[in-house]
């Protein structure tokens, strides 16, 4: 019997895995390839995928700047048109940028927030995102 919600796709999880017994990679389907697919999105720059060259959301412009009310805009305005153009299985409800001012900002990190609806099934979720500026970079 075919799954309810089998319209919403079935795709590689992330990062790609391999079923040694059955030499099968490892699917995700419905919701939690929804999830994977945001997080694909928001990690790939635009231009780095050859046969989709505008595919992406350019967080690393700005990786120095300064997270001011403006840049959060920006960051808030580039996520939301990412996933318009490139997640057409939802709907945004809203995009929230945060930082603990005390801790992240010296560290490098904000967590983008992506509140959003299915529209096939009435579903609502939230996907949380945390970007690192310098993600495995620190060398002890």
């Amino acid at each position: 019997m075919e799954k309810f919600n089998s319209f919403l796709g079935t795709g590689w999880a992330f990062p790609p895995q391999f079923d040694r017994q059955t030499r099968a990679v490892k699917l995700v389907s419905d919701e939690q390839d929804i999830r994977e697919s945001l997080r694909i999105l928001l990690s790939t720059s635009v231009g780095e995928r050859v046969m989709q060259p505008r595919y992406g959301c350019n967080l690393t412009d700005y990786l120095f700047e300064p997270l001011s009310s403006t840049t959060i805009g920006f960051i808030k305005n580039l996520v939301t048109n990412a996933i318009l153009y490139y997640e057409p299985r939802i709907i945004t409800e809203s995009v929230e940028v945060t930082a603990d001012e005390s801790f992240d900002l010296l560290e490098g990190r904000f967590t983008i927030s992506v509140e959003y609806t299915i529209p096939g099934t009435n579903s609502r979720f939230n996907f949380v995102y945390d970007y690192y500026k310098n993600e495995a970079m620190n060398v002890l």
